[in-house]
């Protein structure tokens, strides 16, 4: 009988303080206050000092701090938006609070100086790109010879190549943060021709080329004075890169290069193609090699500008080569190794294009959740609606993951790891979640979505490349299940 007068008073104790303190006006939330109490044991109820007979709660004093290694360690302070979350800090004012996670961040990879490198870039677009892109898709090419110039002068082409070619001789992850802040052009084909430029068509040169390459073509790339193309794709041969036919034979110092290329960026404006080409009758993977190839040669034929679903402003050009004679000193590297050279950039490249995709995400999302919040229906915001905000919720995490994945990727990159995998998987991943992302947003734009005066439609058209160009999603499966041990081996 005393146990249960004791228990008495002490629930009547705690009824008294509740209803002396303010409380949050959602009953299962708990608002912030000098002191926080509540009636279930389970959750958090800082005062004072906390103590708790069950080992597994949280007992604060001046620091809190938790026999079990997972739990958060805070310092002098603990506050929490939600009663089972332990956040960074617990705000009473809605005026005052930052969302942090919707800023730029680097995570593991990126510091200040990558931050002042987004900012310079960001003022170029703002200037010198953004104001004519709607111009530029209309007309459906941009002026790739002016704009790499502006780019060139500024460093943004060569960030990761060597010094004496012109370029800022920083690492692979400064690439990435050029490539994220691209993503605020609005569009997609601006920022994937400058990738061509930076991440696909040297490379190899940079990495493997002699002296006199690098002098005649890498080092005028780099300040924009020469624009650049990758030819690997052909008409039969995509993603099968093995496969493709084109052919360079040997005659006397020169080769002479017979075949077509089919899907070239850049291709309508460039001064120089790196080249994938048969250079033998070996095995597919030991008979290929890159060679640098001007464009105005004699036999080069740019057939025709082809007309695409998305990235209308870069010009993608299909080339015929007959009887093109090139010296064999503009060879890159060893013969034989061209499929070798171009598989270890396709990682870099494939890292660029995911890095490519978060800022064109993260706008779409915002440009939607600015448009429903003043759009009405049914005499309230759509924005209001609890499919839309909690789907906009879905979205933004998953563009957080994959931002993670990325930085991972790179970071092992930068240390010498093999990321293929985790290059695939990104790779695979954002292919997917940007037409998860524009198809979802654009269906929350209703009529305007179907217009092309929306960033979300232009971008619903854009970003469908990513599943195919520079690999398609079914190609990524195969690597991964290969790194994974469950791919069918041949017989």
């Amino acid at each position: 009988m005393r146990m249960r007068n004791h228990g008495a008073m002490a629930c009547s104790c705690v009824r008294t303080l509740l209803w002396s303190r303010s409380r949050s006006s959602a009953p299962w939330m708990l608002g912030p206050r000098p002191r926080l109490y509540s009636s279930a044991p389970w959750m958090l109820r800082p005062g004072p000092r906390l103590y708790s007979s069950a080992p597994w709660m949280l007992r604060p004093g001046p620091r809190l701090y938790s026999s079990a290694p997972w739990m958060l360690r805070p310092g002098p302070r603990l506050y929490s938006s939600a009663p089972w979350m332990l956040g960074p800090r617990l705000y009473t004012d809605k005026a005052t609070q930052r969302d942090v996670s919707s800023q730029p961040t680097g995570g593991i990879i990126y510091t200040e100086e990558h931050c002042n490198l987004r900012e310079s870039l960001r003022k170029i677009i703002e200037k010198k790109i953004n104001p004519f892109v709607d111009k530029w898709e209309e007309a459906g090419i941009f002026p790739a010879h002016r704009i790499f110039k502006i780019l060139g002068d500024a460093g943004f082409l060569g960030v990761n190549r060597p010094k004496e070619y012109g370029g800022l001789g920083l690492d692979f992850s400064y690439n990435i943060a050029v490539a994220e802040e691209l993503g605020n052009i609005r569009c997609g084909g601006i920022p994937m021709a400058i990738g061509v430029q930076t991440d696909m068509a040297t490379p190899a040169l940079a990495r493997f080329g002699s002296e006199e390459l690098k002098r005649q073509f890498l080092q005028p790339t780099i300040a924009g004075d020469m624009v650049a193309c990758l030819g690997v794709s052909e008409v039969g041969a995509g993603s099968d890169v093995a496969n493709i036919k084109t052919k360079a034979v040997k005659d006397g110092d020169d080769y002479i290069i017979n075949g077509g290329k089919m899907w070239i960026t850049n291709g309508c404006q460039a001064d120089w193609m790196c080249l994938l080409a048969n250079t033998g009758n070996g095995p597919l993977h030991k008979s290929k090699s890159l060679i640098c190839l001007p464009m105005k040669l004699p036999g080069i034929n740019v057939t025709r500008k082809i007309d695409k679903l998305g990235m209308r402003s870069s010009d993608t050009a299909e080339v015929f080569f007959e009887d093109v004679r090139v010296p064999t000193k503009y060879l890159i590297g060893d013969e034989g190794k061209g499929f070798t050279y171009q598989m270890l950039q396709f990682q870099e490249e494939r890292m660029w294009g995911v890095a490519g995709t978060l800022a064109p995400m993260q706008n779409i999302v915002q440009e939607t959740i600015e448009y429903t919040r003043q759009r009405k229906i049914f005499d309230q915001p759509v924005l209001h609606n609890q499919t839309v905000h909690y789907r906009l919720a879905e979205l933004e995490t998953e563009i957080e993951l994959l931002r993670s994945l990325l930085y991972r990727s790179v970071a092992q990159y930068i240390q010498g790891d093999d990321v293929t995998k985790l290059a695939s998987m990104a790779k695979l991943k954002a292919g997917r979640l940007v037409r998860e992302v524009a198809d979802s947003c654009l269906q929350f734009w209703g009529g305007m979505g179907f217009t092309n005066e929306v960033l979300v439609s232009r971008l619903y058209r854009d970003m469908r490349l990513m599943s195919i160009g520079g690999g398609a999603d079914e190609v990524m499966l195969s690597i991964i299940c290969k790194y994974m041990g469950t791919f069918p081996e041949k017989k």
